[in-house]
């Protein structure tokens, strides 16, 4: 790649790496910093496809006890919970862009409406933009769930437990489905798919290359999956669009029991079986995946394809955090995470200031996973 595009990719992230750097903890730095030059420079999540190296231990258990009946209960759910993407979901419907009836996104939840030259497009132009930057969005939740079906399918033989490695089997389906149905919405009714987001890129990668078990759990089915279900809920309370609505409920049920799983795997480890050093890490670590989801919607796939000619990058990423749009999302993202941490005990005083320099504590008294009914989930922001 030639170096002067190196060094301007990096000077277009010089932010997000300022706000890593906050946290002083050396050994979590570090085990970013490949993820983030190969993401951020290098930006290898841009090719066609990328090899990522693994290194974790896969666990027998070969007295297959039964011993976890909360995970148990789980495993019993999911299994009646299973449905099909192709049969299950209405695929003839039309998706049209241009139908005020069943609109896809209304300009109140997009940013766009904050640019003064978006307002003066005419009305098939903005519905165009806000149908390609629904596509962004939706590209990026297709990027995460294979990064996810990866990630559950090493936690699934990573965790000690014959409950969790039986529950795990079942959420290794539900990610696959996952990945089905956001393609087939994408490909057959968005017409495009945008490439993967940097800080995407780089919270998945970190999390493949980790070796410890608890990490996966960590970075997959607390900070993604409960990242996911926010956003999902988000877009779902926010679109008329029949299709896509009905699609998002399903994923959400299965994104909740995902998530509850890795609140019962991490709450007893991370309350009697770490060193307070190794505790300091993994909330060091949670604390950066938080700053990497926070940026993950900045759209710099979409501004480089319809704004770049109009504003600066620094502009743009002003605008998008400052917008309605990213209040709304950060919202209900952070509302599925931020109780979550509290609940494994990875928000302590020492890291507390650090989350509410970002706006994100006023959630930590939100309900936790095991706590959330469907209602909750589908519940209107």
């Amino acid at each position: 790649m030639d170096f002067r595009k190196l060094l301007k990719n990096a000077s277009e992230h010089g932010q997000t790496l300022r706000d890593a750097a906050k946290v002083k903890n050396v050994r979590v730095l570090l085990g970013l910093l490949g993820p983030a030059v190969r993401g951020f420079v290098m930006q290898v999540g841009k090719r066609d496809h990328t090899d990522v190296p693994t290194r974790y231990k896969a666990r027998f258990n070969w007295e297959y006890k039964r011993d976890q009946p909360e995970l148990a209960k789980l495993y019993a759910a999911a299994k009646k919970a299973q449905w099909d993407g192709a049969t299950d979901l209405d695929w003839k419907r039309t998706v049209d862009p241009h139908d005020a009836e069943n609109e896809l996104m209304d300009d109140h939840i997009l940013p766009l409406k904050e640019i003064p030259s978006y307002r003066l497009l005419p009305e098939r132009e903005k519905a165009l933009q806000r149908k390609e930057l629904t596509a962004w969005l939706l590209s990026q939740f297709l990027h995460g769930e294979q990064g996810a079906l990866y990630a559950a399918c090493q936690v699934t033989e990573a965790v000690g437990w014959l409950d969790g490695k039986f529950y795990g089997s079942t959420q290794v389906v539900d990610e696959g489905r996952h990945v089905e149905v956001f393609h087939r919405y994408l490909a057959e009714k968005m017409g495009r798919i945008y490439q993967i987001n940097d800080n995407l890129y780089v919270i998945i990668e970190a999390l493949m290359r980790d070796s410890r078990w608890d990490i996966k759990f960590l970075g997959m089915q607390i900070m993604i999956e409960g990242l996911a279900l926010g956003a999902f809920g988000t877009m779902r309370n926010n679109t008329r669009e029949p299709l896509l609505k009905d699609l998002l409920r399903r994923v959400m049920t299965d994104e909740a029991r995902h998530v509850h799983f890795g609140v019962v795997a991490l709450r007893e480890a991370y309350s009697h079986d770490l060193p307070d050093t190794e505790i300091r890490d993994r909330e060091d670590w949670a604390f950066e995946m938080s700053l990497l989801l926070r940026n993950r919607f900045l759209a710099h796939e979409f501004y480089d394809e319809y704004w770049a000619h109009a504003m600066s990058r620094k502009a743009w990423n002003e605008l998008i955090l400052a917008s309605d749009f990213m209040r709304t999302f950060r919202k209900m993202m952070f509302r599925r995470i931020i109780p979550n941490l509290k609940h494994i005990h990875l928000l302590s005083e020492r890291i507390r200031p650090h989350y509410e320099s970002i706006g994100l504590l006023e959630w930590e008294h939100e309900k936790a996973a095991h706590e959330l009914t469907e209602k909750d989930l589908v519940a209107a922001n």
